[in-house]
C-alpha cells in the first residue's frame, strides 16, 4: 500500500502543509517538528515525488551503482564498465539514454541504506549492488526491504558481485551476478599444496563480509581435503597497509612460513613488501598469492599470481541487466567462475 503525505502528517501529528514545508525545505519550521516529521518519513518509508520530469513515468532516467570504495580497482572496473553499458543506451536527444550515478558508500552500512533510500525517492529506472554484502542479519534485512520497495515501484535490481539476498527475498526478482570466490581460493590453496606448502599464512579481509568469509572457506576446505594443518590468519582491511602489518604478524606467529595467501591483490602487494622488508625473497623465501586478477598484478615483480575475476565483463553484463537489455537469468541467479592464473610469485619451497 502506498503511503501518503497524508500519513505521514498524522504519524506526525502535523497538518499535510507542514510536512510539505520540511520536505521542501522551503519554509522555516521548528527543530522539534522537523525531527518529528523526519521520524515519520523514515518510520513510514514514506517517497516523495521525485523530479517533475519522472512524475508522468514508473521510473526517472537514472540508474545508481553502489561501490564500497570507487578508488579501488576491484569497484572501480565493475563500475566503470557498468557505467559505460548504460551510457551506450539510447541513440541521440531523447532516446532512451540513462544516466548512471556511482554512489560511493565508503564500506559504511548506513550509507548504503541511505543512498538506497535517495534512488528510491527519485524513482531510479535501476540499482546495481556491487561487491560483497555485510554478514549482519539486521542490514541484510533492511536492505531487502528496501530493495523490494524500489522494485514494486518498477526499479530493476541486480547484484554484481554479491551473493543472491537469500530465498526469502524472491520477491525482489534481482538478477544477481555472483563471484564463485569458495572455489577460486579453493584452486589457488590446490595449487600451493601441488608445489609441495604445507606452511601457508592467510591475509584475510573484514571478519564481517561475505567475500572474507567465502575466500577462507575455501582456502580451509583445500587445506582440509590434503590433511594439512591451517596456518595462521590475520584479519584487516582490504588495503596495502592491511598486507603489510598482517604480514608482520603472521611471521610472528610462524617464522617458519613458506606461502602467504592475500585477501585480494592491493593486500598482496603490502604482503610482498613486508617480506622484502625483512630480507625474504619472492618466491625463493616465501611464495605470495593474490585474489582478483587486478591490471597491475602481471606488472609487479616478481608478477602476482592470483585468482581472476572477469571484473570488467560482470560490471558491463550488470549495466545491460539494469537496462533490461539482457534478460535476467532463469532462477535470477548466475554464478560468475573464478581462474587460477599462475605467475612467477610462486613456487616450489626450497628444502
Amino acid at each position: 500500500m502506498t503511503v501518503t503525505l497524508a500519513d505521514v502528517a498524522a504519524r506526525a501529528r502535523v497538518s499535510p502543509a507542514t510536512v510539505s514545508r520540511v520536505l521542501n525545505g522551503n519554509y522555516p519550521v521548528a527543530a522539534a517538528t522537523r525531527e518529528r516529521v523526519m521520524r515519520a518519513v523514515d518510520e513510514l518509508d514514506y517517497v516523495p515525488n521525485g523530479p517533475a520530469s519522472s512524475l508522468a513515468a514508473a521510473t526517472s532516467d537514472l540508474v545508481g551503482i553502489l561501490v564500497n570504495d570507487i578508488a579501488d580497482p576491484f569497484f572501480g572496473i565493475m563500475a566503470g564498465a557498468a557505467q559505460s553499458a548504460i551510457g551506450e543506451s539510447g541513440t541521440g536527444r531523447a532516446g532512451g539514454e540513462k544516466l548512471a550515478v556511482v554512489c560511493n558508500t565508503g564500506g559504511s552500512p548506513e550509507r548504503e541504506l541511505t543512498y538506497l533510500t535517495l534512488l528510491q525517492r527519485q524513482r531510479a529506472a535501476a540499482v546495481i549492488l556491487t561487491g560483497g554484502s555485510l554478514e549482519d542479519p539486521e542490514h541484510l534485512a533492511a536492505v531487502t526491504a528496501k530493495l523490494a520497495r524500489l522494485a514494486e515501484a518498477g526499479t530493476r535490481v541486480v547484484l554484481c558481485g554479491r551473493p543472491p539476498l537469500g530465498p526469502d527475498a524472491a520477491h525482489v526478482g534481482a538478477a544477481t551476478l555472483a563471484f564463485d570466490n569458495r572455489a577460486g581460493a579453493r584452486r589457488l590453496a590446490e595449487h600451493l599444496l601441488s608445489l609441495g606448502h604445507r606452511r601457508i599464512g592467510y591475509v584475510a579481509g573484514p571478519a564481517d563480509r561475505t567475500t572474507t568469509r567465502h575466500r577462507l572457506e575455501g582456502h580451509r576446505e583445500a587445506l582440509r581435503a590434503a590433511g594439512v594443518a591451517e596456518g595462521p590468519t590475520v584479519h584487516g582491511p582490504y588495503d596495502r597497509a592491511s598486507g603489510y602489518d598482517a604480514t608482520v604478524e603472521l611471521l610472528r606467529l610462524d617464522p617458519g612460513l613458506t606461502a602467504v595467501v592475500a585477501a585480494n591483490d592491493t593486500v598482496a602487494l603490502g604482503v610482498c613488501a613486508a617480506l622484502r622488508d625483512r630480507g625474504l625473497s619472492i618466491p625463493g623465501d616465501v611464495s605470495v598469492a593474490g585474489f582478483d586478477d587486478l591490471p597491475f598484478s602481471v606488472d609487479v615483480v616478481p608478477a602476482l599470481t592470483t585468482v581472476r575475476l572477469p571484473l570488467h565483463d560482470a560490471g558491463a553484463r550488470a549495466g545491460r541487466l539494469a537496462l533490461g537489455a539482457e534478460p535476467t537469468p532463469p532462477g535470477g541467479l548466475t554464478t560468475v567462475p573464478a581462474e587460477v592464473v599462475v605467475r612467477g610469485s610462486t613456487a616450489r619451497p626450497r628444502g
